[in-house]
């Protein structure tokens, strides 16, 4: 929240953007009601406001305080219109613009709104908020607050399976986005099966039976609607050779498990994909809590095995973290080559016990439940 007031102090146009039922119309009210002046709200998927906004201009530039679209991709001719509101002199009215991302938002937000537009993005709920003592109940229903507060391990299930079949029958078609739900279906439980792992299009083009280009297709819809990520590699001078393709995951850990069929902890335990689940949980955690840049973020691989899971970069500041879905971690020749190889400030090994510890010089262990106490913000 707090980042947010500051956002729209700097800026005459701020994104709040994230995927569908994340919390984004929520977060945007609470903010609203705490707003010291004139407050108007316009929800784009209602057809009242849209009518309202037939003539943009003619609806907008009479208004002060604080301007919320919610939706703002259905409507992406609004952008012009704002980019002269936000040139007057003054700024008498600030606009806070809701959109669950897609091509043409970023595109022409970017394009049109240059100089005048600061993005928030709002993930699902963390450990921070929840606290660490339902890490578990966290890692296993996702963090889309409706998934996580469902009162039983079944409806939170079933209301993931409804939000996978919205998406893949509504949402996309609302963004643009023209592509069989079957087609997708079949693509995104593929991608799950390879969640935390190396991008390899050919590969993945092949078992599906489509070109290359195809599945990079699929796979930025998934990544542009906040439902994958990719982690770049990073690569320099190092003498041997480096993994140069990103590495995917899954945004959400709850709709993962519901993709790999899982809807128990035992069944999650009991899953060959559990470390890769573990690994794409943690990740988005200790992003989540140091505040880091999606294009501060990296990962880190030699084609002879060693790897870093996560290489966090901020100015001359490097810092390295491996996920460990173990109690008692220990340092390892490939941490070792890989503090060394980067130059890091420090390894951290994030792990799934209580307690908190030096491994070696320049290594240390982090509880994922103590991140709040024991892993220090970035400078």
């Amino acid at each position: 929240m707090a980042q947010l007031r500051g956002l729209l102090e700097q800026f005459p146009v701020v994104g709040l953007i994230g995927a569908r039922q994340v919390g984004k119309t929520t977060l945007a009210g609470a903010l609203a009601s705490g707003f010291a002046g004139e407050v108007a709200r316009f929800d784009l998927e209602s057809p009242r406001d849209l009518h309202r906004l037939d003539d943009p201009l003619f609806a907008l530039e009479g208004l002060r305080g604080l301007v919320v679209l919610d939706e703002i991709q259905l409507r992406p001719e609004i952008f012009p219109v704002l980019r002269v509101l936000a040139d007057r002199g003054g700024t008498p009215a600030r606009f806070l613009v809701l959109g669950s991302a897609s091509p043409e938002l970023l595109r022409q937000s970017s394009e049109t709104l240059a100089g005048r537009i600061a993005y928030h993005e709002l993930g699902g709920l963390d450990l921070e908020e929840v606290g660490p003592d339902r890490s578990q109940d966290l890692w296993l229903r996702g963090g889309f607050p409706l998934s996580y507060l469902a009162r039983t391990e079944a409806a939170s299930s079933g209301w993931r399976e409804q939000f996978i079949r919205t998406y893949l029958e509504r949402d996309l078609s609302a963004l643009g986005i023209r592509l069989p739900a079957t087609t997708m279906r079949r693509f995104w439980t593929m991608l799950a099966h390879y969640h935390a792992e190396t991008w390899n299009g050919s590969e993945l083009a092949r078992a599906f039976g489509v070109s290359d280009k195809t599945v990079r297709g699929y796979l930025d819809t998934l990544c542009s609607t906040f439902m994958a990520r990719r982690l770049e590699p990073w690569h320099e001078n190092v003498a041997k050779r480096q993994v140069k393709s990103p590495k995917i995951f899954l945004a959400d850990s709850g709709i993962l498990h519901t993709l790999l069929g899982l809807r128990s902890l035992q069944d999650l335990l009991a899953h060959p994909k559990v470390g890769a689940s573990w690994e794409g949980f943690a990740i988005s955690e200790v992003v989540a809590h140091l505040g880091a840049r999606s294009e501060e973020c990296f990962f880190w691989k030699l084609h002879s095995g060693a790897e870093l899971d996560l290489l966090i970069r901020r100015g001359n500041l490097r810092r390295g973290f491996e996920m460990k879905l173990t109690s008692s971690p220990r340092a390892t020749p490939s941490m070792r080559s890989a503090l060394a190889a980067l130059n890091l400030d420090e390894l951290v090994v994030i792990h799934a016990g209580a307690e908190s510890y030096q491994l070696s010089h320049g290594i240390r262990a982090v509880a994922l439940a103590r991140l709040r106490e024991d892993l220090p913000p970035l400078e």
